[in-house]
C-alpha cells in the first residue's frame, strides 16, 4: 500500500474514534416512551407510583398481576379489593370485560387511567371521549384540578409533556360523579377556563368504576414535579385502603421483559459502544482486507508431443531383435504416403512416367529416383534383409527428401 493511502487510513480511524470519544462523552437522551411499566424509571414509566403505593397503603395488600384479568379473575373469582389498569391504550376484550364487570359489581372498585379505552366499556359507561383542541396551547401544556372540594379543589397541577389530552365530551349525567377536570394551561391563578372532564366516578352493581383519561398523572415525571403529587393522591384517596389493591402488569406499552440479547449490551453504555467499535473493526477489515482475492491460478504445462519419442522407440524394438525386414516394409509404406501427400502422385503403379513427375516435383534427378524404386522393388521382394540394406534404404530415401525445395518453404 502507498503512503498516501496508509495516511487515508490513519486519518479515518483517527476521525472515527473521535466521534467515538464525542458520543460517549455526550449525555445519554432522555427517553420519553409511554411505557407505563412499573419497573420503568424513564419518566413516563410508572415505578415511583408503585414505590409510593407500597408506602401509603400496607405492602401485604398489593399485589401484582402479570397475566390477562379473564385468566386471573376466572382463577381468584373470590378476591376482593380494588383492580388498577394504567396505561395509554387498555382495549379489553368482550368475554374480559364482562368478567371484570361482574366482578366488579360484586362489591369491587375497577380503576382504569387510560387515553383510549374499549369501545364496549364506552358503551357500557355511556361515555364518549374527545381530544382538547390545542390552537391556543403552542407549548403543550396543560392544568389540572380535582373537584373534591375536600381535595384542595383551589390548587391546579401543570403538565408540560402531552402532544395532546383526552376528555370526556360526554358522560352519564345520572350517575357518574366528576371527579377531575382538565384545560389548556392559561395565567388564571386559581380557576380553569374551560373544564373537560378527566375523571370520572361511577357506581356500577354494589361496586363502582374509576375511569380517567390521563394516565399519565401516575408517571414517574408528573409525580416527581411538585406538587403535583397531591394530585395523584387525591385519585387515590378514592381507594379502599382496607382491601386488596391489584395493580395491572399485562396491559403495559413497556415490555416486562426483553426478548432480544442486544438489550443489556445497547442500555449499557461502555458494552454499546464496545459493540459499535466492533461493527467498525469488521468493516475495516470487510473494506481492506476482506475483499475477494483471486485464486492463484496454476501454471499448466502444454501436452508435449511424443509421436517422435513413440516411433523411436518402436524403431529400436525393431532394429534390436533384428526386424529389418518389418522396418524396412514400414518405412517404405510412409515414404509411398509422403509421396501421396506432398506430391499428389498415385503410388499403385511405379512406372517411367510416374519416375519422371515424382524426379520433377521433387527437383531429384530420374536417375537418382529410378534409384531409389529399383531398391525399394529390390527389397519388397526380399523376405529377410540385413542392417547394411536398411541403412541403405533410410540413406536413399533421405536424400531424396532433402532436395524437396517445396517442403523446405513451408517449414
Amino acid at each position: 500500500m502507498s503512503r498516501k493511502g496508509k495516511l487515508y487510513i490513519i486519518l479515518t480511524v483517527i476521525t472515527i474514534l473521535s466521534i467515538v470519544a464525542l458520543e460517549y462523552s455526550k449525555p445519554q437522551e432522555i427517553n420519553w416512551f409511554p411505557s407505563y411499566a412499573s419497573h420503568h424509571k424513564i419518566p413516563f414509566g410508572t415505578f415511583v407510583f408503585h414505590e409510593q403505593l407500597k408506602r401509603i397503603f400496607n405492602t401485604n395488600y398489593i399485589v401484582d398481576v402479570d397475566r390477562p384479568p379473564f385468566e386471573y379473575l376466572k382463577r381468584n373469582d373470590s378476591i376482593q379489593g380494588t383492580y388498577i389498569f394504567i396505561n395509554n391504550n387498555i382495549a379489553f376484550g368482550e368475554a374480559e370485560l364482562d368478567e371484570l364487570l361482574d366482578w366488579t359489581a360484586k362489591g369491587n372498585t375497577l380503576f382504569i387511567a387510560g387515553e383510549e379505552v374499549s369501545g364496549n366499556l364506552r358503551d357500557t359507561l355511556k361515555i364518549k371521549s374527545s381530544v382538547i383542541s390545542t390552537i391556543d396551547n403552542l407549548k403543550n401544556s396543560y392544568q389540572l384540578q380535582l373537584k373534591n372540594k375536600q381535595l384542595l379543589q383551589d390548587s391546579l397541577y401543570t403538565f408540560d409533556k402531552a402532544n395532546y389530552a383526552y376528555y370526556y365530551r360526554e358522560i352519564d349525567t345520572l350517575n357518574a360523579k366528576v371527579i377531575g377536570v382538565i384545560d389548556n394551561a392559561s395565567e388564571a391563578p386559581f380557576q380553569l377556563e374551560k373544564e373537560h372532564v378527566t375523571t370520572i366516578k361511577q357506581p356500577f352493581g354494589k361496586g363502582t368504576i374509576i375511569l380517567s383519561s390521563f394516565p399519565q398523572a401516575f408517571t414517574n415525571y408528573f409525580l416527581l414535579t411538585a406538587p403535583n403529587q397531591n394530585y395523584t393522591a387525591g385519585l387515590l384517596s378514592y381507594i379502599n385502603p382496607s382491601q386488596n389493591i391489584y395493580i395491572d402488569q399485562h396491559y403495559k406499552s413497556g415490555k416486562t421483559f426483553y426478548t432480544s440479547p442486544l438489550y443489556i449490551m445497547l442500555n449499557n453504555k461502555q458494552l454499546k459502544w464496545a459493540y459499535y467499535m466492533m461493527l467498525i473493526g469488521v468493516f475495516f477489515y470487510v473494506l481492506f482486507d476482506g475483499k475477494r482475492k483471486q485464486r492463484a491460478i496454476p501454471i499448466v504445462n502444454p501436452l508435449r508431443n511424443q509421436t517422435v519419442d513413440f516411433t523411436r522407440t518402436i524403431a529400436n524394438m525393431y532394429y534390436e531383435k533384428g526386424k529389418h525386414k518389418e522396418m524396412a516394409t514400414h518405412k517404405i509404406n510412409h515414404f509411398l504416403e509422403y509421396i501421396r501427400v506432398h506430391f499428389h502422385l498415385h503410388t499403385a503403379t511405379i512406372d517411367d512416367v510416374f519416375i519422371e513427375h515424382l524426379a520433377a516435383r521433387s527437383n531429384n534427378t530420374i536417375e537418382d529416383t529410378k534409384l531409389l524404386f529399383e531398391t525399394i522393388t529390390l527389397l519388397n521382394a526380399k523376405t529377410h534383409i540385413n542392417n547394411t540394406e536398411l541403412e541403405g534404404l533410410n540413406r536413399l530415401i533421405e536424400e531424396f527428401k532433402s532436395h524437396n525445395t517445396w517442403k523446405k518453404n513451408k517449414t
